[in-house]
């Protein structure tokens, strides 16, 4: 019969508790070494089970004893309820995930392939370095409004022109300092994001799924990387819906008594910065397309709707499909009022009209 093992995994070492015809032991401390996990692989039957929580070794820990193991599920820390437990420590995390890897309670996560984690980790190092240079950019735009300078004149004020006028302001030394710093800073930056996108563009330019993303307007080469490192094989996907639901699409009613709140997670903070809002260059137009249509977040509603003022008020309950192009045919549709919202409406228009 085959044995449930499981693994706290921490920085320094593996807490591990193996589960056995329902009984439940703790076995000790591994170190979190690759010496000290291949040992640890050794020692394990081919027929055993293993989980740990999701944490940042994790998929180098199942890389090291799957080959020599029946399976190694990674979980996530908020489906096993060990954080809301009573007492908490390393022993009795690792005994509680080998006893509900026995019972069958876990759902595993997508475990992505080599390929896909090997580019998620390259986004997230683009990701990094964007951040970097729009705190450097910052700093300049700072030292501007410090020193009353106002706007640049140019369109792109870190382009070739815009690093002209400010090589020509008279600023005081130190704020020289500051902007000389920021620019090395920035073109330092620049370079290593051309880098990684330029590993990025070879990884995936070759996918037919890839070149059909860049069809669509308004996707670029990293908004397209994005969407297919976050889905994955998408076959995993039963239905539409719950590929919508997993990108965070879908909205989320919560209702308690009289509290209800409507909240949608936003895509946007998925897509690594600088992904969104670049339009595609177009050859034969010689302009940028532009995006079809956008999403438009409605107004957020107020947690707390008990205020007959808040509800004699017609409010939209999805985001409404808004045409970026003006001359396109795409129009919103008008807010939907219930029917109790309605009839107050109407009285109040039979009210005011003499």
């Amino acid at each position: 019969m085959s044995r449930a093992v499981g693994l706290d995994a921490h920085l320094e070492f593996c807490e591990v508790a193996v589960c056995e015809a329902g009984k439940v032991r703790s076995v000790g401390r591994v170190p979190s070494t690759p010496e000290g996990l291949q040992a640890l692989a050794d020692s394990l039957l081919d027929s055993d089970r293993v989980v740990l929580e999701m944490t940042g070794s994790a998929w180098e820990i199942v890389r090291i004893l799957e080959p020599h193991v029946a399976s190694v599920l990674v979980v996530s820390p908020g489906d096993t309820g060990i954080a809301h437990a009573r007492a908490k420590t390393d022993r009795l995390d690792a005994r509680t995930l080998a006893r509900l890897l026995w019972a069958g309670e876990l759902d595993p996560i997508w475990m992505p392939d080599e390929r896909t984690r090997v580019l998620r980790r390259r986004l997230s190092r683009r990701e990094q370095l964007v951040r970097g240079r729009s705190r450097a950019k910052n700093e300049v735009h700072a030292v501007l409004m410090r020193r009353l300078v106002g706007r640049c004149p140019h369109s792109d004020m870190f382009g070739k022109a815009g690093r002209n006028w400010l090589r020509g302001l008279e600023l005081p030394v130190e704020e020289c300092e500051t902007v000389e710093a920021a620019m090395r800073q920035i073109e330092f930056l620049d370079a290593e994001v051309a880098e990684v996108e330029r590993l990025i563009a070879r990884d995936i330019l070759w996918s037919a799924d890839t070149r059909i993303l860049l069809s669509v307007p308004g996707v670029n080469l990293i908004c397209a990387a994005t969407f297919l490192t976050a889905i994955g094989d998408i076959r995993r996907f039963p239905t539409s819906r719950k590929l919508v639901a997993y990108l965070g699409l879908d909205p989320k009613v919560r209702q308690s008594g009289s509290q209800a709140r409507a909240d949608r997670s936003d895509l946007s903070a998925r897509i690594p910065a600088g992904a969104v809002g670049a339009g595609r260059s177009d050859p034969q137009r010689g302009q940028t397309a532009r995006p079809a249509a956008r999403v438009s977040p409605t107004r957020p509603r107020a947690s707390w709707l008990g205020h007959r003022d808040r509800r004699r008020r017609a409010q939209a309950r999805l985001p409404v499909l808004v045409s970026v192009d003006p001359r396109s045919a795409l129009r919103p549709r008008p807010a939907v009022a219930d029917g109790q919202e309605a009839t107050q409406a109407r009285a109040d228009r039979r009210r005011l009209t003499p």
